[in-house]
């Protein structure tokens, strides 16, 4: 299986394209702040998880490699909110996303759980 084919992945891509299209409505003076924040974080998870995928042969890298997609997904959330405060997203469109984030935070922490059903293998 290619990373590409993880759920987690597919859920983490869709919405960084989601962030992506509503920042752009962003103020430009957010160009350098939450505009380019928001956009690195959420991609950051994607490419945290194809990473461990990569490094499936380590148990402890897969599993480093997770934590950190998991921590850049909670600071998606983060700016999410900051973007509700700052009225740049209605609290539609940030229920929303925050409800994918949930999700994908509970994709990547079932592949935290369950390694082996990754392809993980443990030495003996």
């Amino acid at each position: 299986m290619d990373f590409k084919e993880l759920l987690a992945y597919k859920k983490g891509f869709d919405l960084s394209m989601e962030i992506f299209d509503v920042s752009k409505s962003f103020p430009k003076e957010e160009t350098y702040s939450l505009t380019d924040q928001i956009r690195r974080s959420s991609r950051s998870v994607c490419a945290n998880i194809s990473e461990a995928y990569r490094k499936r042969r380590y148990p402890k890298h897969f599993i480093s490699k997770l934590t950190d997609a998991d921590g850049e997904n909670s600071e998606t959330s983060t700016w999410l909110d900051f973007a509700l405060a700052c009225g740049y997203i209605s609290k539609e469109i940030h229920s929303n996303f925050s409800k994918q984030v949930e999700e994908i935070g509970k994709l990547i922490n079932y592949m935290i759980n369950n390694p082996g059903k990754f392809g993980v293998a443990f030495e003996n």
